[in-house]
């Protein structure tokens, strides 16, 4: 399912949401093969869709030309890339937290806690075998 999210997002950037197979396809391995950060970004929104099927519910049109992707498929593409607001359970979201829109670096992981993979440093007496030190 990240692959048809993969293809959504291609045609939403091209002019007139059109794109020849050729250019579709040089387009999606480019991102498909562009790292951890695509795959993940794409399985989460393929989450949020369980049983899209681009072609079946129109999002995608094909004909001689190559693909386009649809009025209907620019809503859901913009439907599942909305975030989910988080609030307590009595709380309703506000309009103007709905309504906010999302840069690309919201979407990218924040490190909150750094490794030390050195350990701690020993004093040079510590170092010394104890034979020595005595």
């Amino acid at each position: 399912m990240s692959f048809q999210i993969t293809v959504l997002k291609v045609l939403a950037g091209h002019p007139g949401g059109r794109a020849s197979l050729a250019e579709l396809t040089r387009a999606v391995a480019i991102l498909m093969s562009s790292g951890r950060d695509w795959t993940d970004r794409t399985k989460r929104l393929a989450a949020r869709a369980p049983g899209l099927e681009i072609f079946s519910q129109s999002f995608v049109l094909r004909d001689d030309a190559g693909w386009q992707i649809t009025d209907a498929g620019r809503v859901f593409l913009a439907s599942v890339e909305t975030p989910i607001q988080v609030t307590a359970d009595n709380e309703q979201p506000t309009e103007a937290a709905v309504a906010m829109p999302v840069s690309p670096q919201a979407l990218t992981p924040v490190r909150l806690v750094v490794v030390n993979r050195r350990g701690r440093r020993r004093r040079a007496r510590d170092r010394m075998r104890p034979s020595a030190v005595a």
